[in-house]
């Protein structure tokens, strides 16, 4: 008896070891926090709300009884600028006339700030349970590490709305769809900015067919609620605006991504062939979708709907840098699976944090761009977005359950 309980103290954990371990956990939660709060003050809001602002100055112009898409801003880089969003997306801006633009500025952050939050813990809690790690360790790690990503202070800092999109759509396919009753979000993310549709053709690709039903009937519905309210500005939109892409800017700028800019630069000062950006276009649609609707059926929805977000940028003709929201489900998924592909992630997490493509703007000689090294930097996201759109694990349905 004495022996065998001699033996049985002496395997068991010293009663401190857990303590000293929560104790290690809120250092590192705390240098992390600490070390993202000191690189945010370092970087500081260098973009001081430009495009909000300029949504805001477009508003006001059309509550001034002008019409919405004539409205032109004068960028010293980028050119006349404009309001390019489809009517629907200004009529829920329209609130923005009413109020001064510091009001606009900081409900604007806010908002941002809480989509980031939710759709973190909404990515991270699954991936803590399963690995039986403390949620408020992985949140305390994970929140501060996502928000000194390009995309994420981008678009905070330019006061943009893919968070927000983001937000909507995560939350339709993660927690609505399963349950045969979502689409609203999709419908409602592709009703303010037409590329969040590529979620209703993966919810065809997959044939969930009451949410692609859904999801199109909403962005429907919303597109002829603003033609009710501004015919002449939807008839505008529809048959010019929304052609325009030069509106946005020059997409043969590095922060443009997708496809269409970097065949821009390669081609710069000629215009690319539309036939083989069509083809390219066609090639990485098909293979994405194609794997987004493997991994849907297999059980791994974020997996589909990453890759599904990361096609969406990839085939668009425009995709600065503040719209790859994708690579932080991306970055999830490959902390997940671990191994080769934590390596992967944290290559990502670096490269993206640090901003690989803005060292020329950082005093990078331009004179490296007709180099190999500087295609690299020039189109590093996009070569990051191709790879994952290849690499990025479909995980068997027992992934879904926690494990020690």
């Amino acid at each position: 008896m004495t022996s065998q309980a001699g033996t049985a103290q002496a395997a068991a954990p010293p009663a401190g070891r857990p303590r000293r371990g929560t104790a290690v956990r809120v250092a590192v939660v705390a240098t992390v926090v600490l070390v993202a709060a000191a690189a945010h003050y370092w970087y500081g809001n260098r973009h001081n709300y430009y495009d909000l602002r300029i949504y805001y100055d477009a508003i006001r112009w059309w509550a001034g009884g002008k019409p919405l898409y004539t409205f032109s801003h004068f960028d010293p880089i980028q050119g006349p600028l404009g309001f390019t969003y489809p009517p629907f997306a200004g009529l829920l801006m329209y609130p923005m006339a009413w109020v001064p633009v510091g009001v606009v500025t900081t409900v604007m952050l806010l908002a941002n700030l809480a989509a980031l939050v939710i759709t973190t813990v909404w990515l991270v809690v699954p991936l803590a349970d399963r690995h039986g790690w403390p949620r408020w360790f992985a949140l305390g790690l994970a929140l501060p590490l996502v928000s000194w990503l390009e995309p994420v202070r981008e678009t905070v800092t330019f006061g943009q709305i893919n968070l927000l999109l983001a937000l909507l759509v995560l939350g339709d396919l993660l927690f609505l769809v399963p349950k045969k009753w979502g689409g609203i979000g999709v419908g409602l993310a592709t009703a303010i900015k037409l590329t969040p549709a590529v979620f209703i053709i993966s919810l065809l690709a997959t044939r969930r067919w009451r949410a692609a039903a859904t999801a199109t009937a909403t962005a429907a519905a919303a597109t002829l609620l603003a033609m009710a309210v501004a015919p002449h500005d939807s008839w505008r939109y529809w048959t010019f605006t929304v052609w325009e892409a030069n509106k946005v800017g020059h997409l043969d700028r590095i922060p443009n991504q997708a496809l269409w800019g970097t065949l821009l630069r390669i081609a710069a000062p000629h215009q690319p062939s539309r036939l083989l950006w069509l083809a390219l276009v066609a090639v990485v649609a098909g293979y994405g979708l194609w794997r987004a609707a493997r991994a849907a059926r297999a059980g791994d929805e974020l997996t589909g709907i990453t890759l599904t977000g990361l096609v969406g940028l990839l085939v668009s003709p425009v995709s600065w840098q503040h719209h790859l929201y994708w690579f932080i489900p991306a970055l999830v998924i490959l902390v997940d699976v671990g191994g080769w592909y934590g390596v992967f992630a944290a290559v990502i997490w670096l490269t993206v944090a640090v901003g690989v493509i803005a060292f020329f703007d950082y005093g990078l000689s331009y004179s490296w761009l007709d180099t190999v090294p500087g295609f690299l930097i020039s189109n590093w996201y996009l070569l990051l977005m191709l790879a994952l759109l290849v690499l990025l694990p479909v995980r068997e349905r027992a992934a879904t359950r926690t494990t020690a």
